[in-house]
């Protein structure tokens, strides 16, 4: 049975796993064994503090649920979510609310509440779930059964560590293809359901199914599958449009979440380790493209009216996040997008949001950053402290008042946030390191000249993009460090999710039914927009449809590596 090992509770933050029976509703068995498991994560401030609640039902079915305790001190809840509270005194009570009441067995689900204090805020000792007292496991209700272990399924703490990875055999037949491409080839990438019609299979790719079988056949131990065809899809640009208009809700359930959720629940796939990367570029854009911003689009602002992109996330992270092997990660977009604070805490905010909207804070394993995009791992020659004739770094163009220059401190910064916003202190993060290198002739070797903020900024900065809102099939980029578990601490991992050689869009206008269309960014030529303050896109030139191979890419990306290629 895997169990869970959290890497540590956060400054002031405090956890407590505890065990706690249930009562069966009428009608079960008399020898049904009850029992539940309590998760009580505080954020304190010194006079105050959240409290994120997570309820696991280890027993029979519930189809309603109370919580009760005793702080010891005078602690007193404001408000609640995800619940309906009460409180007199010292005993405190948590029940559901009208949507969740119902707790299947091994479910789970996240209420929590606010509180303020004064003097000392204890951990509670002990929690009733609908009157029985916490024993650490299922608690018989004959007291001749002897005690049972809680459902088998627990999640590991990092899916990456000690796995051998899935390694798709259609992207490495590609690889395999070019001209040196053999040195990369038997690098595990990201498997992408983009489209409904991947999950089946399309021409030059197996379908979902196809691809676990063929991981078991590997004796992998962990498989990476990208989530990403909700309504609407990225709505601030065209090259990665989808197939799903804005309204169609109930499609992206029933035809693309379901039949992905129950192809991992089959028990032939329980032995895997099912990595999923949960809708990338989606909501980030509800924070940055929306009215009034001057970089809003107008189906951002549909998207944001109608709700689709959080309900669709919420709904794929219930579904995805029931399934005991099945590690769903969050797009965190990348440092470049939402580095700002007007754009850092919000965007962690509403992610808190659209999980406690899943139905549990669980259902969210970590998260992930850079997906798909190019910025640099880490940058040597400069940091976000330095100053050049008394000016900050953060004053240069290239930074441009961001507070973090790459993407490991952002990752980590992010982790904190996110914790902050109510996500358990184990969360992980990973790193899209696909093609982030920036190796080649043009890599610096040290810092830039002293002479302004700006020449010191542009003359060491790895990352070689015109602008850091370039995102389409870049100029010089190259590999990045190849995937690796648990390089840094909070870091599940390396990850190369955009497989090499994918085209992130089409360089001039494609017809196809695939739902993509023609984004200028893609195009060499353009001179740009808000979103990049109106520079050259970077881009390749030739470039195919999103998804499809470029081999030009792909050998400057090899010619680029960092660290190189042999």
């Amino acid at each position: 049975m895997r169990r869970t090992a959290r890497r540590g509770v956060a400054s002031g933050a405090a956890a407590l796993l505890l065990a706690s029976g249930a009562v069966a509703v009428a009608n079960t068995q008399a020898a049904a064994a009850a029992g539940c498991k309590v998760s009580y994560t505080v954020n304190d401030w010194g006079t105050g503090f959240t409290a994120n609640v997570e309820i696991t039902n280890l027993g029979d079915p519930l189809s309603n649920w109370t919580l009760e305790w005793d702080f010891s001190g005078n602690q007193r809840i404001t408000s609640s979510w995800n619940s309906s509270y009460s409180q007199s005194g010292q005993h405190a009570t948590l029940s559901n609310a009208s949507y969740n009441g119902s707790l299947a067995t091994g479910a789970t689900v996240t209420p929590g509440f606010q509180a303020v204090y004064s003097g000392t805020n204890e951990t509670p000792t002990e929690f009733k779930l609908n009157g029985t007292t916490c024993t650490g496991s299922t608690t018989p209700t004959d007291p001749t059964d002897p005690p049972t272990d809680p459902p088998a399924g627990d999640r590991v703490d990092n899916p990456y560590v000690g796995a051998k990875v899935y390694v798709n055999p259609d992207w490495a037949a590609k690889a395999n293809a070019e001209p040196g491409g053999s040195r990369i080839a038997d690098q595990p990438t990201g498997v992408w359901m983009d489209r409904r019609a991947a999950i089946t299979g399309t021409s030059g790719a197996r379908g979902l199914r196809a691809h676990l079988d063929t991981a078991l056949e590997q004796g992998a131990d962990l498989i990476q599958v990208v989530v990403y065809n909700l309504p609407g899809r990225d709505c601030s640009a065209l090259a990665s449009n989808g197939e799903l208009g804005p309204d169609d809700l109930d499609t992206y359930k029933t035809e693309f979440i379901d039949p992905i959720a129950e192809i991992f629940a089959d028990p032939k796939y329980a032995s895997l380790r099912i990595v999923t990367v949960v809708e990338i570029d989606s909501l980030p854009n509800l924070i940055t493209n929306v009215s009034p911003r001057p970089t809003a689009t107008e189906n951002c602002d549909r998207m944001k009216a109608n709700g689709n992109y959080e309900k669709g996330i919420a709904y794929a992270l219930q579904k995805l996040g029931a399934i005991p092997n099945v590690y769903n990660y969050i797009d965190i977009g990348h440092h470049g997008w939402l580095g700002w604070d007007d754009n850092f805490g919000p965007t962690a905010e509403l992610l808190a949001q659209v999980a406690r909207a899943s139905g549990s804070m669980s259902n969210v394993h970590g998260f992930i950053t850079n997906t798909a995009n190019y910025g640099a791992l880490t940058e040597p020659y400069f940091s976000i402290n330095d100053t050049v004739g008394g000016r900050s770094v953060r004053e240069s163009t290239w930074v441009d008042w961001n507070r973090y220059v790459d993407e490991q401190s952002y990752a980590l910064a992010m982790r904190q946030r996110l914790i902050q916003a109510g996500f358990d202190s184990g969360i992980g993060m990973l790193i899209d390191t696909s093609r982030n290198g920036w190796g080649g002739a043009d890599r610096p070797t040290g810092p830039g000249p002293q002479t302004d903020v700006d020449a010191y900024v542009d003359g060491g900065r790895l990352d070689r993009r015109i602008h850091l809102g370039n995102w389409c099939n870049q100029s010089g980029a190259g590999l990045g460090e190849r995937p690796k578990a648990a390089p840094v601490a909070g870091i599940d991992a390396y990850v190369w999710m955009k497989p090499p050689g994918e085209s992130d869009g089409a360089s001039r206008e494609i017809p196809n039914d695939e739902g993509k269309g023609f984004d200028r960014m893609c195009d060499p030529t353009y001179e740009g927009n808000a979103r990049n303050n109106y520079n050259m896109s970077g881009a390749l030139p030739d470039a195919p449809l999103s998804g499809h191979w470029f081999s030009a890419q792909f050998q400057e990306l090899m010619r680029n590596a960092y660290p190189p290629l042999d």
